[in-house]
């Protein structure tokens, strides 16, 4: 069983860093490719990122190409999405979701688990 919970997100001004982590309290977090995703209010669920089983491939959303970086400990259980240069448009919820298996997607539909969400707010 997956359990995510992330953490991280806050207020930040534009230009600024922050850095989510999601964990997973389960023990087959190995089993699972992980994917960023975002939400804004009042807009459709936004694909970020997304990391393999064992991190060496990754794949980025072109909103976020060059200024994030999706990265995993599996020995702590945790995906991790360093956020640099953050803009006022980054501003949402943000995500985690696990998939079983080597596959990883930027649809949303394709994962089945999710942590609760982390806000992000990026003032201008």
């Amino acid at each position: 069983q997956v359990q995510l919970v992330e953490s991280g997100g806050g207020l930040v001004q534009a230009g600024g860093s922050l850095r989510l982590s999601c964990a997973d309290s389960g023990r087959t977090f190995s089993y699972y490719s992980m994917g960023w995703f975002r939400q804004a209010p009042g807009q459709e669920r936004e694909f970020v990122s997304a990391i393999s089983l064992s991190g060496d491939r990754t794949y980025y959303a072109d909103s976020v190409k060059g200024r994030f970086t999706v990265s995993r400990d599996n020995s702590k259980n945790t995906v991790y999405l360093q956020m640099n240069s953050l803009k006022p448009e980054d501003t949402a919820v943000y995500y985690c979701a696990a998939r079983r298996g080597m596959s990883f997607y930027s649809d949303y539909i394709r994962y089945s688990y999710w942590g609760p969400g982390t806000r992000v707010t990026v003032s201008s």
